[in-house]
């Protein structure tokens, strides 16, 4: 049996003989007799009150308690007071050292968590109550992307309190959890018309944004972000070093997502367009905060500016610049009088990445080197985004039994075998 029992009523003192002698305490006949005790694994002493006459069950309590420290069971009794929201938002605030994924976790938890299970005692929970929850978000949350990325940081939140030893279990990876289905939308990659026509209906100043974008894959806050010293000419490289990006209504310069840097081929195509662009508009340096908006201050000469000759202010960008040129080219409608222009949620500027990704797969570039230039941290992502979008192998099976059989045979015994 793990630990000791105390008992409240009575003391144990040497008489004046020297002899033990069990006498009645101050606390004889109230209160709670029997104090269960123990060492939990993190060091500290656990204990659990019993009445008078069940000291049976304070025993029982102790030995249940040692076999679930033996058998990893264990539940720190502190875990009884605290709700999933109370660990959830201390959880949220270390999970991870992006600010904008930390807002994100916290958002989500928030709105579609917190309402429905946040008062529950982490130990209580049960798969039931995660089933239960995920009914209601079916019927909030529309999207099942959405909901995916709801669920998967809940089931976060229950792992890392699976490793507190708050819980013994995580009840979202229970059998009977069905997980939202992602179903992302198949990417369907611009004409090289479309992309043409936008950047044509751009405003001049910002035009070569789209060779950068379509000609090199960068994503929006990388184009915007990008600086003078970033462009190797000669070499014919790109090297994207940082972004441009907004954290809680400021803007900062940040590592690009994933903290993941790359090296880009330069084409030369987008090389003129970059040195057109800079002799008519010369680079502006421009200094913000390094990552938070409380960082150390990080000046970049910046390539693509505003009218103000500051950086870009990417809303206003994406309301009054983007959205137009997508109308002027019919890829969303003109809006009515008075009107706000359509969301466009899959016609952003990274539809650029996804033409990008199309030419490369279309000339035969394989799938680690696009990966690489994208800045995916796995190939296999990029792989499961744009495979729909790679030569087919069956197309290429049959152009090579075609131009075989179509050969004049040698003899007559056949079809040769390829060499």
């Amino acid at each position: 049996m793990a630990g000791h029992i105390q008992d409240r009523w009575y003391k144990t003192e040497p008489d004046t003989t020297g002899k033990p002698v069990r006498l009645k305490t101050d606390r004889h006949g109230t209160g709670m007799r029997y104090r269960a005790r123990y060492i939990g694994p993190d060091g500290t002493e656990k204990s659990k009150s019993f009445p008078d006459r069940q000291k049976r069950l304070a025993e029982q309590w102790l030995t249940k308690t040692a076999a679930d420290m033996a058998g990893g069971q264990y539940i720190d009794p502190r875990a009884g007071r605290i709700t999933f929201q109370q660990f959830a938002e201390k959880w949220v605030a270390t999970h991870t050292t992006e600010v904008n994924s930390r807002e994100a976790a916290e958002r989500r938890l928030r709105l579609h968590a917190y309402p429905y299970i946040g008062t529950r005692p982490l130990p209580s929970f049960q798969p039931g109550h995660i089933r239960t929850w995920l009914g209601e978000l079916e019927a909030n949350v529309p999207a099942a992307s959405h909901r995916r990325i709801i669920f998967g940081t809940v089931s976060a939140a229950f792992s890392a309190a699976l490793d507190d030893g708050l819980v013994n279990k995580n009840p979202c990876k229970a059998k009977s959890i069905q997980i939202p289905k992602g179903n992302p939308a198949r990417v369907s990659p611009w004409t090289a018309a479309q992309v043409f026509g936008v950047r044509e209906a751009l405003p001049e100043r910002l035009r070569a944004t789209v060779d950068l974008a379509g000609g090199c894959g960068l994503r929006q806050g990388e184009v915007f972000g990008l600086s003078e010293d970033e462009l190797d000419y000669g070499g014919g490289w790109l090297s994207v070093q940082h972004q441009l990006k907004r954290i809680r209504g400021k803007f900062v310069f940040a590592l690009p997502k994933g903290a993941k840097t790359r090296d880009v081929p330069l084409p030369s195509a987008v090389a003129e367009a970059l040195k057109a662009h800079t002799e008519k508009h010369p680079p502006v340096r421009v200094t913000l905060p390094w990552r938070t908006p409380d960082g150390p201050p990080v000046t970049k000469s910046l390539i693509f500016t505003g009218a103000s000759n500051d950086h870009v202010r990417v809303s206003h960008f994406n309301d009054c610049m983007w959205k137009p040129a997508l109308a002027a080219v019919g890829v969303i409608p003109e809006p009515e009088e008075g009107e706000r222009y359509a969301a466009a949620p899959h016609d952003g500027m990274h539809a650029l990445r996804h033409f990008y990704a199309s030419v490369l797969l279309d000339a035969g570039e394989n799938i680690r080197a696009l990966s690489n230039y994208l800045g995916h941290s796995d190939p296999g992502f990029t792989l499961r985004i744009y495979t729909h979008l790679m030569p087919s192998s069956e197309g290429r099976t049959r152009r090579a039994v075609d131009s075989l059989f179509r050969s004049p045979p040698d003899h007559d015994h056949g079809p040769e075998a390829a060499p």
